[in-house]
């Protein structure tokens, strides 16, 4: 029995992945296969809307010449502080550190976090398809290594932080590896939309 044709697959395989974070191309590549990574970072705008941020970024990309074009960001939304520091959490890391990151929460004796990957995938500069994945957990004082958050970051069902796990059993709970399979629906749906027209 032939296997049914990845359309997305084969079409995220070529697109231009861009980030300037070797570590999220290598978690991508491992959900994809071989990607067109872009070594550039690209501006943030200061919007508290994760989706925002990533137009923004896919339509910076697109003026600097590249499309269609892959963005991806990550946020990390602590309970205590009202969903902040969201998408300003890399600001936070570099500031703070993780270990800042996870006092804060102690602190207000509320370490619950949704942590959030959304990718747009531009495929000009007027159409963007979005993939999301959201994961509930707790901050903890750190443990293990990985990158960014990983350290402090535990999912609920697991005993484990990011940082404690291998690539494998990261990606089981992994809010990215959600993002990639609602991105690779939609666009499945995009293309199936397009070949009725």
């Amino acid at each position: 029995m032939n296997k049914p044709h990845d359309i997305a697959g084969d079409f995220l395989r070529k697109v231009s992945f861009v980030t300037g974070n070797a570590m999220k191309v290598r978690e991508v590549a491992a959900l994809l296969g071989e990607v067109k990574h872009v070594d550039i970072d690209l501006p943030e705008i200061q919007e508290l809307d994760p989706r925002k941020v990533v137009l923004a970024k896919a339509k910076a990309a697109v003026e600097r010449g590249f499309s269609p074009v892959l963005i991806e960001d990550t946020s990390m939304s602590l309970t205590a502080l009202n969903g902040l520091p969201g998408p300003f959490i890399k600001w936070f890391l570099k500031s703070l550190g993780a270990e800042g990151v996870y006092a804060m929460a102690a602190q207000r004796n509320d370490v619950r976090v949704e942590v959030t990957t959304i990718f747009g995938l531009a495929l000009g500069p007027q159409t963007i398809i979005y993939g999301e994945g959201r994961l509930q957990g707790i901050v903890v004082p750190p443990r293990g290594t990985g990158f960014g958050w990983d350290a402090i970051f535990q999912p609920l069902g697991s005993v484990k932080t990011f940082g404690e796990m291998d690539e494998a059993e990261k990606q089981t709970f992994s809010m990215r590896t959600a993002a990639l399979k609602d991105l690779r629906e939609q666009l499945e749906r995009f293309h199936d939309v397009l070949s009725r027209v």
